[in-house]
């Protein structure tokens, strides 16, 4: 270290030392850690080297011990098969606190940007192909090579997200280790352990290897693919990219969780539970006084019923942006005030648990306006068993994996490989559900037939009774290209979403001018009938979430109303008469929407919403009641 090196400690430790802890770096490596950074010394090639190894021939008596360690052994990607060992003559003792070391990363990207990357940084295509064994010929980038490289990099990619920033800046960042740390090999009894590592003053990431025991020269330098995960099945599904195995003797049916895990989701949103109220009673005549964070309400809510405050305290009703928590503090100090959300409301605006208890409308399967869905932090083993199944039977198997918590399609993938899915699940909680491969199809002029889907906002004025209206102007999104099962990652032709994306055209239709056009393109198909289910199947949906108590269903709090945006889609279906018909495939539930569109095409919106929700008047409000 520096002579100034034991006061650069402390505070390399405050910037570092969590995230080190987190990763299990013993505190003996750090000093030394904090000098290779400072002065970027990568010195692994003083104490390893890469070995290439042969591949042992199946037809050939080898020796069967050689043959099982190999295939203990397996190499991410394809011949030739390397490994790394340690070359220093002196070996390398774990209670050496020098014995860390940095490991560069190759490529950096977000998956989003990868095709991108690969076609158009110099020399990227040709190192990747290179370390993961594909041929390369010639000098111009290839879509053969790079469609292998984006099927085999899931057998080399690593993972961290940044904890701050935007919703942008928090999606997942992947990275592949440089030529040796890429070489190291899985192991069960790993002779290493590494983390990846954000040095703050230069902002760079960067992987730490360190030896979990006393080595020799000619020792193998292993890792755990797999590491921190003790449960074997688990294991086996995690290793899938390394060690193929088949899982169709695992059960793939997903029954409803148990309520311990409704409770754990209670504790972990720390929301408390309101206590038993009366429903308030207001004199008929009563103006609101609304307190509101909400510029669209703001700016729009001009019922003669309602007043602004900015006094919180003084509020009748509370309409807040952010999630509110604390429901036993106001139903015991002020029971009277109304807001403008649900105790337990992300059992419908959190993916997984959206697909969980839809499950008690459709059985293990889940009902037939629920992509089938699986949570891949528990309930790995069985996906797994399903797509293989799938795959055996030669059906389709295109799935999305989707972030439990994100919106706007940030961090979210189609794909048909399983060890893209498989790796998915190291970056952040998701589920994957199966990905519409026949969606009902909408004719653009400009561009062919495209996918498109549909946005209700769905003003729910009471649980019990179960009280659900929809209202009558409703939006539509289109992908700006032509719709087929291939070009995964062309965001415009599978994607809706095009008013974040920048310099994306964004196509806008009115409902009204929609209808007509639908109706033209599907005349055996009248919009009165497709609707209709489509309010069948919110009606099932907030009836199964409001069967149960809370926190197994959303809570029934006098005192709550709640506006929600559901997303869905068409997709063609045969119905159980051998029909084919339009049936509803209901995305996602969203809380607090953005309304800017809706306020456009109907500026007394949220007076409709209003006085729907917190007036029971829905005269003149443009709302149809469904449930």
């Amino acid at each position: 270290m520096s002579e100034d090196g034991e006061e650069d400690l402390p505070a390399f430790v405050a910037l570092h030392g969590a995230a080190l802890r987190a990763s299990g770096v013993p505190a003996r490596y750090w000093e030394s850690l904090c000098r290779k950074l400072r002065g970027e010394v990568f010195d692994a090639g003083d104490y390893f080297g890469i070995m290439q190894v042969e591949e042992v021939d199946e037809e050939e008596e080898g020796d069967e011990e050689m043959e099982e360690e190999l295939k203990k052994k397996p190499n991410p990607g394809n011949e030739p098969c390397f490994k790394v060992i340690v070359t220093n003559e002196n070996g390398l003792q774990a209670s050496n606190p020098n014995s860390i070391f940095l490991i560069d990363h190759a490529w950096t990207y977000r998956v989003e940007h990868a095709r991108q990357q690969l076609l158009h940084v110099p020399g990227l295509l040709h190192r990747m192909t290179n370390l993961m064994g594909i041929d390369f010929h010639g000098e111009i980038p290839d879509e053969g090579n790079i469609e292998q490289v984006l099927q085999e990099m899931w057998k080399y990619n690593q993972t961290y997200q940044i904890s701050q920033g935007t919703a942008e800046e928090k999606v997942p960042v992947w990275y592949i280790m440089d030529e040796f740390g890429s070489r190291i090999q899985h192991s069960d009894q790993p002779s290493f352990a590494t983390a990846p590592l954000f040095y703050m003053p230069q902002q760079i990431a960067y992987t730490v290897l360190w030896p979990l025991r006393d080595l020799e020269t000619g020792d193998e330098v292993t890792r755990d693919y797999a590491y921190g995960e003790t449960d074997r099945l688990i294991r086996k599904c995690v290793l899938l990219p390394w060690v193929s195995n088949e899982l169709l003797d695992v059960n793939c049916f997903t029954p409803e969780p148990s309520d311990e895990h409704y409770q754990a989701i209670l504790a972990e949103n720390k929301e408390k539970l309101p206590i038993a109220i009366n429903p308030p009673v207001y004199d008929k005549d009563k103006v609101f006084k609304v307190f509101t964070d909400i510029q669209q309400v703001l700016n729009n809510l001009t019922h003669p019923r309602f007043v602004f405050t900015d006094n919180e305290g003084e509020a009748d009703i509370l309409y807040n942006f952010s999630h509110f928590k604390d429901y036993r503090k106001l139903s015991e100090e002020r029971p009277e005030v109304m807001l403008n959300q649900f105790p337990c409301e992300n059992l419908l605006t959190v993916k997984d648990c959206l697909a969980s208890i839809s499950r008690r409308a459709g059985g293990p399967d889940g009902p037939r306006w629920l992509p089938r869905t699986f949570n891949l932090q528990t309930e790995l083993p069985q996906f797994i068993s399903y797509f293989q199944q799938r795959d055996r039977r030669g059906e389709d198997n295109h799935w999305i994996c989707k972030p439990w918590n994100l919106a706007r399609s940030l961090d979210t993938h189609i794909t048909n490989s399983l060890n893209n899915i498989i790796r998915h699940r190291e970056s952040s909680p998701k589920v994957v559900c199966k990905y519409i491969e026949n969606p009902v199809l909408f004719h653009r002029e400009d561009v062919g037939m495209v996918k498109f889907d549909i946005r209700y906002v769905v003003l729910l004025r009471s649980i019990k009774p179960l009280k659900l209206y929809i209202h009558d102007v409703f939006w539509l999104r289109f992908s700006n290209r032509a719709f087929s099962l291939d070009d995964l990652d062309d965001y415009e032709k599978h994607f809706t979403v095009m008013n974040y994306a920048p310099g994306v055209t964004l196509k806008q239709v009115h409902c009204e001018e929609f209808i007509p056009l639908f109706e033209k393109q599907y005349p055996e198909y009248p919009w009165t009938t497709v609707q209709a289910n489509i309010f069948k199947a919110f009606a099932e949906l907030f009836q199964v979430a409001s069967a149960k108590p809370a926190p197994l269903g959303i809570c029934d709090y006098p005192s709550s109303r709640a506006i929600y945006a559901v997303d869905l889609m068409l997709k063609w279906d045969i119905s159980r008469d051998g029909k084919r018909i339009m049936q509803p495939q209901i995305l996602e539930v969203n809380f607090n929407p953005d309304c800017d569109r809706a306020c456009k095409y109907r500026p007394t919106f949220f007076n409709d919403v209003f006085s729907t929700l917190f007036l029971d008047e829905t005269d003149n409000c443009h709302v149809t009641c469904i449930v």
